[in-house]
C-alpha cells in the first residue's frame, strides 16, 4: 500500500496492483471481457493505497470511456464486475484446503446523464474478500495505464499483470499445469481443446501485444508428457533501455495502425524539410562532408558514423522534427553511447523506430534547449 500510495503521489501512469488480485482465478467458465478489466484495473489505480479501507471510491466516467461517444457500456461493465466470480485456494471450518468464491465489487453507483451537463461519475466499494486480499498482499505489480488501454485482447491484458508481477523476482517465471493456465487466462472449457488453437488464439497474440507495448517481453516453454502438453512455463525478460524508449514512444501513439506497425506492415514516410536559402558559411571540414552512412558488405545502410548536419540522410531531419531542438550530434552521441554494440545489428525501418523514439524520448526528458 505504500507503494500505491507513492506512485498515485507521482500523478503518472504507474499503478500497484496487489499481487494477491493478480493471483486470482476466475471460476470455471467465467472471465472478464477486455473493456471490464480495463474498468477494474482503472478502479484498483483510483483507489490507490485506499483500496483495503471500508470506503467508497469515485471516478469520473470521462476517465472510463477513452473516446467512446456515449456511456452506456459502463453500466455493461459494472455489470459484468459484480456478477463474475474469483477463486481463491482457502481453508475450510475443519482447517481442510478448500475453494473460496467471491466477487470483487460489493456495490456500485452511477450518476444519471443530464443533457448539457458533465460526463458524471461512478461510485464504488470492494468486497470484505477483496479488501482482506489487498491489505495482506505482501507481492505487487506495477501496471501501466497506458499500456492497458491499449491491449486489445484480455489474454494480453492477463498475462501482463502475470508478467509484471514475477519480472523482477530472481526468478521471473510462472509455470502452471493446463487446468492452471486455462483458469488464470478465463478460458471457457469448450474453448480452444486443441492446444495449437490455445497456441495460435491465445498464447502468439498475447505475447505479440506484450513485445509490443509491454516493459518486457515474453516466451514460453512448453513441457510433454509423452506427446500430451501437461504444462507452460512462462519466461519474462525486461527490455533494454532503447527498446523500452520505442515501447513509451508506441504507447503514446493512436491505436489506429498499431497492429501493421507492430508487424512491420507499414512504413513511416518522413517528410522533406522545405527548401530554404543556404545562409553563406565557411566550408565545413572534410570529416563533415563524408558519407555519413556507409553501405555495408550485404547492402544494407547503418547509423551514420559521423555528423548528423551534413549528408546524414532520413536521420538529421528525424532529429531535427522529434528532438525538441536540442542539437542533433549531440542526441546521436547519446544515441550511440546508449545502444553501444547493439547498434551495429540494427538496420532498415527498425534502424529508423529505434533513432524517432530515442529522439522523442530525449526531448521529453530534457524539455527545450
Amino acid at each position: 500500500m505504500r507503494v500505491a500510495h507513492a506512485l498515485k503521489a507521482r500523478d503518472g501512469e504507474d499503478f500497484a496492483k496487489p499481487g494477491n488480485l493478480v493471483e486470482v482465478r476466475f471460476v470455471r467458465g467465467q472471465s472478464l471481457s477486455l473493456t471490464a478489466a480495463r474498468l477494474l484495473a482503472l478502479m484498483i489505480l483510483t483507489a490507490g493505497g485506499d483500496g483495503w479501507q471500508p470506503m467508497a471510491h469515485k471516478m469520473r466516467k470521462s476517465e472510463i470511456r477513452r473516446g467512446h461517444k456515449g456511456n452506456e457500456r459502463i453500466s455493461d461493465m459494472l455489470e459484468e464486475l459484480h456478477r463474475t466470480l474469483f477463486a481463491i485456494d482457502d481453508l475450510s471450518w475443519r482447517g481442510r484446503k478448500a475453494t473460496k468464491r467471491f466477487a470483487l465489487i460489493q456495490s456500485s453507483r452511477e450518476e444519471a446523464e443530464e443533457e448539457g451537463g458533465e460526463s458524471g461519475w461512478i461510485e464504488w466499494e470492494f468486497t470484505p474478500d477483496a479488501r482482506r486480499l489487498i491489505r495482506e498482499s505482501e507481492t505487487y505489480a506495477v501496471l501501466n495505464r497506458q499500456a492497458i488501454l491499449g491491449f486489445r485482447s484480455s489474454y494480453a491484458l492477463r498475462l501482463y499483470e502475470m508478467g509484471a508481477l514475477r519480472l523482477h523476482r530472481r526468478q521471473s517465471t510462472w509455470r502452471a499445469d493446463m487446468t492452471a493456465v486455462r483458469a488464470a487466462f478465463g478460458i471457457a472449457p469448450e474453448l480452444y481443446k486443441d492446444f495449437a488453437q490455445l497456441r495460435r488464439k491465445v498464447l502468439d497474440k498475447a505475447k505479440a501485444e506484450i513485445d509490443h507495448l509491454a516493459h518486457f517481453t515474453v516466451d514460453w516453454r512448453e513441457i510433454r508428457r509423452g506427446r500430451a502438453i501437461v504444462e507452460i512455463e512462462f519466461h519474462f525478460h525486461p527490455k533494454i533501455a532503447p527498446e523500452q524508449l520505442l515501447t513509451v514512444a508506441e504507447i503514446e501513439r493512436h491505436a489506429a495502425g498499431r497492429e501493421a506497425r507492430r508487424d512491420g506492415a507499414v512504413e513511416e514516410v518522413l517528410a522533406e524539410a522545405p527548401a530554404l536559402p543556404a545562409p553563406p558559411r565557411p566550408v565545413p571540414p572534410r570529416a563533415a562532408l563524408r558519407p555519413a552512412q556507409a553501405a555495408r558488405s550485404d547492402g544494407s545502410v547503418g547509423f551514420p558514423s559521423g555528423s548528423l548536419q551534413y549528408g546524414a540522410g532520413p536521420f538529421g531531419e528525424i532529429a531535427r522534427a522529434h528532438g525538441g531542438g536540442w542539437d542533433r550530434d549531440l542526441i546521436a552521441a547519446a544515441y550511440r553511447e546508449q545502444m553501444g554494440a547493439r547498434l551495429d545489428g540494427l538496420t532498415g525501418q527498425k534502424l529508423v523506430k529505434s533513432w524517432t523514439g530515442f529522439c522523442q524520448a530525449f526531448a521529453a526528458r530534457r524539455g527545450r534547449p
